[in-house]
């Protein structure tokens, strides 16, 4: 008479659905990996995610001095006015501004570099004329830093 004990139950059910599925228990494909790996491989990619996302925030966040175009108006055929705001950080500081007059094309007319002085307001407006050598079709701020050049500064 054949008996059979839970344990023998439980080891041919194992090696029937081994020999429909494959065996995919820890001995199979050799060793098992240390822990350890695991844990480096997982604290090597956090890393990387931090330095991708501080290099991300130093390129892309904000920036001490912030212009925003507010408009533009087209004067006549040599001139363009325009009209932007500069937020600073450090608004005790000067800062500088490169405004241009603008073609349909895209080509630059003409170039202004504007100091924006020190002030009590972290954001100031500002218009500007700018001339150009031909008629403008529009006025835009190109950039603005902190770097103000001696030739511009107040005296």
């Amino acid at each position: 008479m054949n008996e059979t004990t839970p344990e023998t139950d439980r080891s041919a059910a194992t090696g029937r659905v081994a020999d429909r599925y494959g065996d995919t228990g820890p001995r199979r494909g050799g060793a098992r990996r240390p822990r350890w790996i695991v844990f480096a491989l997982g604290a090597v990619v956090v890393l990387l995610g931090l330095v991708v996302a501080y290099v991300g925030y130093r390129q892309f966040g904000p920036k001490d001095i912030q212009p925003d175009e507010l408009g533009y108006s087209v004067v006549n055929d040599s001139r363009v006015d325009v009209h932007f705001k500069v937020t600073r950080t450090h608004p005790e500081r000067p800062a500088v501004c490169f405004v241009r007059a603008m073609d349909a094309d895209g080509n630059e007319l003409g170039r202004r570099e504007v100091l924006i002085p020190p002030s009590k307001s972290g954001t100031v407006e500002v218009d500007v004329p700018v001339r150009s050598t031909a008629r403008p079709a529009n006025g835009n701020v190109y950039g603005c830093g902190g770097n103000v050049p001696a030739y511009l500064r107040a005296s």
